[in-house]
């Protein structure tokens, strides 16, 4: 290749060791020498597995000569984000209290990315219960962000965002219940796409108690990657299905041909918060980037993401706090507690009968989604109407929480409504990644992907530019 294997995406990995134009321990030595360079600044990568995955690419390079099929992932290194299970492996969340809380078995998507081939190189950073919009803990300490060191690596897969821009891996786990695949992706200037709750199967095998039911209801697992292709190519290998998961659906990832042209929706609503000029380029850029691509962009009013945010800051919020908030209050940091406080305060405790009516309410809210996206495949959104913040921002006050939130209804609004939706990253909005929000039909994350990759071919990537400065 005409540059380093640490830079060659998943697709590139599975083709060239196909074609035995390099090997798995080719590959796999360069992005450990790559981890091993730039993980002590930046601690993307919180549990080092590379001694053990440079063992298990020499085993799948003499697999190969003894004549084994190479499988979809064969030899891509991958991270996994610390609060899912890998067997024997501590499934930390990023608390102190499950430093040496170990796993008994493999969660259905570590099955799945095994299965297919990767191997994994380490894993993760997230904050104290994957509950914080930046990456920092008492027990594995603070992600950087690769662009800025004043920057945050976003939560809660931060740790995963940072690892795909710094060239850690072609691919990267992390899971998302109000913007935690999303918020790492546009920070650090990659790609990711949020599926539809169902698609990917998810159970911890360590866990001793369910998690509440609109949590499973609007929480997912996916991939962040540098390319589009890398995440559709993840997020199939991830999407096997597991009966540990009731709530798995066996949906085709590919759905019918829609008839062309795909109209895509765009919105610039802010709903009282002043978008960023320089998000508002974004907008108008992808829009283009769209039109060009024989999409048919059409700007109009959506229906309400003020309802379902503001059901996420109640009914969520709510359940969070029965079933999460005794978790944080028993192990949590001063940080993390105060931080759940103004998400207490941001949102409203409802009692029973509150819960109940909020919970079927979302109903009406989906459906009016639903019924919007039948004429408007695609929804071109903003993610978060400001550029990228400090790193410990939310830490700073109820009012740095508000902002956030209040700039990122697009965000949990969608985990609310149960849409697939992506990130892709544009182009620097003072002087720091930036992208925009590609929201589609339930279970129709190919149409999502196949705008993003549109998107991407023309405004190129921006890890290029980080790499080139580094």
């Amino acid at each position: 290749m005409d540059k380093p294997l640490w830079q060659a995406s998943a697709v590139e990995v599975v083709g060239g060791i196909r074609e035995k134009r390099f090997s798995c321990s080719e590959v796999m030595a360069s992005v450990v020498e790559r981890i091993r360079a730039l993980n002590p600044k930046l601690n993307a990568i919180v549990t080092d597995l590379t001694d053990q995955a440079l063992t298990q690419a020499a085993a799948a390079d003499r697999a190969l000569r003894e004549g084994a099929a190479p499988s979809p992932l064969f030899g891509v290194p991958v991270t996994i984000k610390v609060n899912i299970d890998v067997e024997g492996q501590a499934t930390t969340n990023g608390l102190p209290a499950l430093a040496n809380f170990i796993a008994s078995g493999d969660s259905p998507l570590v099955r799945n990315l095994r299965r297919a081939g990767a191997i994994i190189v380490g894993r993760t950073n997230t904050p104290e219960v994957s509950m914080r919009v930046t990456t920092v803990n008492p027990l594995h300490g603070r992600t950087w962000n690769p662009w800025h060191p004043d920057a945050s690596p976003g939560g809660s897969s931060g740790g995963a965002g940072a690892a795909a821009a710094a060239g850690f891996g072609p691919i990267h786990h992390g899971n998302d219940i109000g913007g935690s695949l999303r918020f790492p992706a546009f920070v650090n200037g990659v790609v990711t796409l949020k599926p539809t709750p169902g698609r990917i199967p998810a159970f911890n095998p360590s866990a001793s108690v369910e998690r509440g039911l609109l949590a499973q209801h609007t929480s997912v697992q996916g991939a962040i990657a540098r390319n589009v292709a890398d995440v559709r190519l993840a997020t199939r290998v991830m999407a096997g299905g597991d009966p540990r998961d009731p709530w798995w659906v066996p949906v085709p990832f590919d759905g019918e041909p829609l008839a062309k042209p795909i109209r895509v929706a765009v919105t610039r609503n802010g709903h009282g918060y002043a978008i960023h000029a320089g998000i508002s380029r974004l907008i108008d850029r992808t829009a283009g980037y769209l039109s060009d691509a024989g999409y048919d962009v059409v700007e109009v009013e959506l229906p309400s993401i003020m309802e379902p945010a503001a059901g996420w800051f109640t009914v969520l919020v709510t359940e969070l706090q029965g079933t999460l908030g005794p978790t944080v209050d028993q192990f949590g940091s001063d940080d993390v507690r105060r931080i759940f406080g103004w998400y207490y305060e941001l949102g409203k405790i409802l009692d029973l009968d509150g819960y109940r009516a909020g919970l079927a309410d979302r109903t009406r809210m989906i459906r009016a989604w639903n019924l919007f996206l039948e004429t408007y495949p695609l929804v071109l959104t903003p993610f978060l109407m400001r550029p990228t913040y400090p790193w410990n921002y939310d830490a700073q006050g109820a009012a740095q929480v508000k902002d956030l939130f209040d700039a990122a209804v697009y965000s949990y609004g969608i985990n609310y409504l149960a849409l697939p939706a992506g990130v892709v990253p544009i182009d620097l909005v003072e002087d720091l990644p930036a992208g925009v929000q590609l929201v589609g039909r339930r279970f129709r994350e190919d149409t999502i992907l196949d705008a993003m990759a549109a998107v991407e071919q023309r405004a190129g990537s921006l890890v290029e530019q980080l790499w080139a400065r580094t």
